[in-house]
């Protein structure tokens, strides 16, 4: 330490330095936990509360779920945690009742890659990262209810997700009702012949098996041999999402292979229409609500059946329903039914006459399917669809019968086709859809017009270089003994053969979604076991409310087994499957059967589970009887006008979580509410993306990322360790070697500092670049702000008990009101500025601070930085915590400028400006604008036709 520094320090003992906002900081948190200042009552059960707050109108803040990562946090992470927060604060300081809390995600994958890593149980590092970023979150100052946290490895808290999977096993879709019903209702349907079975026979008449059989094609969570994105590498199944574009892992970037495995699944797709429907309900940005749209992808068609082999057919979906007379071949996808297992119709040998083309090289039809699919199976959905790729596939050696035409079409299995949409089969219809057109031309196939081109290309596409595809043309070519086309608009074409394929029974109308059931099972350790059990005729039974939480056993390994990452021909191999004793149970599970010996499921839920309704958990906490009572679930998130689906108030996160964590937590609210649990019918009322803090990544001439702070500048080039590197703006990250921590920020200028600049940075919905040295900005902010009210040499306040004078009362009223306005809409860096105006035009002054003045400044930056408004507000004399002072409301008369400036024009060109009351009338600011001097000599004595007054800002006179 210099003695220049020991001398200012000398000078000025009292001043704000980061020892002293420490030291501010640490007693303020402390009197917060220690009073339970941040805890919002609830109406009812053991977090009810002071009745006055209760009374108040309630606002529910939220934040997306944390991943408590062993790395902890960076200065990008509590970008949406200081927001939340201080939207939080306003809202507790304008007269609500704030429930704000922070509970953390903490199942998944990267604790149990740890866990395989070091052997330390994924409980026991997870637990240690929790306590961890704990300590970090609160030496920020964010106020949450601490009554309220929630950690979803705690069995107490996957208690519940396990009872609400329950609920959604023994619930099925009534799509008249358009809601879940209970599975017994069904039940009771089967059993008083209400429905029929899919065969026929009375409910009483089949087996336990064939029952379940027929409930799992109903039921809303259930068991299926269905295609899945396995990845050997990872030991795992994988969601859609969890794939990337290049058809690997998202994490580990490993191959995933499309394959067959029994997995459960939740009926999202019995929602599709209702989760569109609803979209319009919610407050969210538009650019997510359009992904949600394009991700459930919502088409109208037909369903058309082609017959094929003996009594099978093929059934496909069509939006062009007015095209069947084109269909000159079909494609099925190669994960289709029909071309393995006992369906399948592949025959021994290739017809007589099969084009050579169409056997890719294979002496038989099912060597070229079988290697056709391998091939497939590497593929990723995204290179499969890929417009400019060559078109491949193989003919299967059967030929369907068009219904239409009666002509026989050849089909093919290429992987432009996909299981994921429609029935996983299309009629081609090459002349009129370019990915048609393009493996017609590669296999030489037929080609029909049977839309006539608006251009002069003619009607035969032999001759054409690209397909011909419009919904406003005329239908040609389309005849035949059973129905004629020709001559009809598209949508007069499709009206009529839909009714005639329902008269016919072999289609109708139908709806179609890109949404896919949700895959929900996981090959892994670390996450939340299924409360289900299978009998010795693979039954399964849910497991009774009573044995509730099913928790995860020891196991000595916990990783999957993972294989070969290129070898497709695998299986998982999960590490509950090992523990043979949790395994294989003798239960109980009192339907009257006794004691029989049954075997767990031994895949986990995905690490979405405990994040579909975390919110409901935030509400009641402790409640062991339910899963929320249902007077605290009304009062937080039930429907009120503004909100017509109930949901919370604010959700504050990133737009990542779009078409995954955002539509499962949809999915399962709905659940709930039909089922009458819940009363709110959407999650998040209100939504808002946080943009991205970045940092500058330096790299190597190797690419290899150098640490970011020891990189030096000289003359706009970066050196490290004398050797020159280049930049880019990028993630911040430990992996990039670019992260700055909060504690770093938080040592050198305390809390509310960092608090200060992640919230000045810039709009909260923009990414922005991290500064460092920009940070000191709003350090000198409080440190003006602390010399406005104490004495730097002797600690006392100095503010005065005199009036402002009018210009101090106009900045301050102008500033309440803007920071009023910035605040409700989240515009907290506006917000800031506003402040620090205020802030400055005190310091300008020359004399001390009008107490009436201090307090409302201390008022406004409260919010923003609690510790020093905390601390300030005590110094001016308060007893009551500032947390819930009335936040400062403008005076209109102080709002409103004295006067504005009005423009006079005569033709539109400015002649004169007047200064006038800003609630001047009409008539009397024409009467001022034609007494005008400068008016009456541009007029020269000429007549005046018309005057156009828009007061108190614009005259336009327009002369005879």
């Amino acid at each position: 330490m210099s003695e220049t520094t020991t001398a200012a320090e000398a000078a000025a003992p009292h001043r704000y330095t980061a020892a002293l906002a420490a030291d501010i900081e640490a007693r303020w948190q402390d009197f917060w936990d220690e009073n339970g200042t941040y805890e919002a009552p609830n109406p009812s059960g053991d977090l009810a509360g002071d009745p006055e707050l209760v009374n108040r109108p309630k606002k529910f803040v939220m934040d997306m779920f944390p991943y408590p990562s062993g790395a902890g946090l960076h200065v990008g992470h509590p970008l949406g945690y200081i927001a939340t927060d201080v939207f939080a604060r306003f809202q507790r300081m304008t007269g609500h009742n704030v429930l704000h809390t922070l509970g953390f995600d903490a199942f998944g994958l990267p604790a149990e890659q740890y866990a395989v890593q070091t052997g330390t149980h994924p409980r026991v590092s997870t637990e240690a990262n929790i306590v961890n970023m704990k300590a970090q979150l609160r030496r920020l100052g964010l106020g949450h209810d601490q009554r309220r946290s929630v950690e979803t490895i705690d069995p107490a808290y996957y208690r519940w997700t396990q009872w609400i999977f329950l609920q959604i096993f023994n619930s099925w879709y009534d799509t008249e009702a358009r809601k879940a019903r209970p599975i017994d209702e069904l039940v009771a349907q089967f059993e008083a012949g209400e429905r029929e079975t899919p065969d026929g026979r009375a409910w009483a008449d089949l087996s336990a098996l064939e029952r379940a059989n027929v409930l799992g094609e109903y039921r809303l969570a259930y068991a299926s041999d269905a295609p899945v994105n396995w990845c050997p590498g990872l030991g795992t199944v994988l969601a859609n999402e969890e794939v990337t574009a290049e058809g690997r892992s998202e994490r580990g970037n490993f191959p995933v292979f499309k394959s067959k495995l029994r997995q459960w699944n939740m009926r999202i797709t019995a929602y599709a229409d209702r989760l569109l429907e609803d979209l319009d309900g919610l407050d969210w940005p538009e650019a997510i609500k359009l992904q949600q749209r394009n991700w459930i992808g919502r088409s109208e068609g037909a369903r058309v059946d082609f017959p094929v082999g003996d009594g099978q057919h093929i059934t496909v979906f069509t939006t062009r329903q007015d095209t069947l007379f084109g269909a000159t071949y079909m494609v099925l996808a190669p994960e289709h039914d029909l071309v393995s297992g006992e369906d399948s119709i592949v025959p021994d040998a290739w017809p007589e006459g099969t084009h050579d083309v169409w056997t890719g090289g294979y002496a038989t039809p099912a060597e070229a399917v079988a290697a056709y699919r391998k091939q497939a199976a590497s593929k990723s959905d995204v290179e499969r669809q890929a417009e400019a790729k060559d078109k491949t596939g193989v003919f299967t050696g059967v030929y369907a019968t068009n219904p239409v035409s009666g002509e026989q079409v050849p089909v093919f299995i290429a992987d432009y086709v996909l299981m994921g949409y429609g029935t996983g089969a299309i009629m081609a219809v090459p002349a009129h859809d370019s990915r048609d057109f393009a493996f017609a031309r590669a296999f030489e196939l037929p080609m029909r017009c049977v839309v006539e081109p608006s251009d002069d290309r003619g009607t035969d596409p032999s001759t054409w270089d690209d397909a011909f595809s419009s919904y406003d043309a005329k239908i040609v070519n389309s005849s035949s003994d059973a129905i004629s086309l020709d001559g009809l608009s598209v949508a007069e074409a499709k009206t009529r053969i839909t009714q005639w394929l329902g008269v016919q029974g072999i289609g109708e109308g139908t709806v179609n979604f890109r949404l896919r059931d949700w895959l929900f099972s996981r090959q892994r350790y670390w996450g939340e076991p299924f409360p289900i059990v299978y009998d010795e005729d693979g039954v399964a039974h849910a497991l009774p409310e009573s044995m509730l939480p099913l928790e995860l056993p020891e196991v000595e390994d916990y990783s999957p087994r993972t294989f070969d990452p290129d070898d497709a021909d695998t299986s998982p191999e999960t590490p509950l499957s090992r523990n043979e004793e949790w395994v294989n149970v003798d239960l109980d599970l009192g339907d009257g059967r006794g004691v029989r010996r049954y075997r767990r499921e031994t895949n986990t839920m995905p690490n979405w589970a405990g994040s579909c309704w975390y919110e409901l958990r935030y509400l009641d906490p402790n409640n062991a009887e339910k899963l929320v009572d249902p007077a605290n679930e009304q009062y937080w998130m039930g429907l009120r006008e503004g909100q017509p689906h109930g949901g919370v108030d604010l959700y504050v996160g990133g737009a990542e979580h779009a078409v995954l964590h955002l539509l499962y937590a949809r999915l399962w609210t709905k659940v709930l509410h039909d089922l009458g649990h819940i009363a709110s019918r959407e999650p998040f009322h209100k939504l808002y993306n946080q943009g991205m803090i970045q940092a500058f990544v330096y790299r190597d001439k190797r690419g290899i990322a150098v640490p970011a702070a020891e990189v030096e500048e000289r003359d706009g080039k970066f050196y490290y360790q004398g050797e020159k590197v280049s930049r880019v703006l990028g993630k911040m990250g430990k992996s990039l070697k670019n992260a700055v921590t909060p504690d770093e920020i938080c040592q050198e200028y305390g809390a509310d500092t960092l608090r200060l600049y992640e919230m000045a940075m810039g709009p909260l919905d923009v990414s922005r670049p991290w500064d460092t040295r920009a940070v000191v900005g709003q350090y000198r902010l409080l440190q003006r702000l602390w010399r406005n009210v104490v004495d730097e040499a002797t600690g006392e306040v100095t503010v005065v008990d005199t009036e402002p004078d009018e210009d101090t009362l106009r900045v301050l009223h102008k500033t309440i009101d803007g920071v009023r306005q910035d605040m409700a809409g989240l515009r907290f860096n506006t917000a800031i500025a506003k402040i620090t105006e205020l802030n400055n035009h005190l310091t300008k002054s020359g004399g001390r601070v009008p107490r009436s003045v201090a307090e409302k400044l201390v008022l406004l930056v409260a919010p923003l930085a609690p510790h020093i408004g905390e601390e300030l507000w005590r110094k001016l004399g308060h007893t009551e915590t500032v947390v819930y002072a009335d936040f400062p409301e403008a005076d209109p008369a102080y709002v409103v400028d004295e006067t504005v400036t009005c423009v006079v024009q005569i033709k539109g060109k400015v002649k004169a400006r007047l200064e006038v009351s800003p609630s001047i009338s009409d008539a009397d600011l024409e009467a001022a604008a034609l007494a005008e001097p400068a008016v009456v000599t541009a007029l020269g004595g000429a007549g005046i036709r018309k005057v156009i007054v828009r007061a108190p800002k614009l005259v336009n006179i327009v002369p005879a």
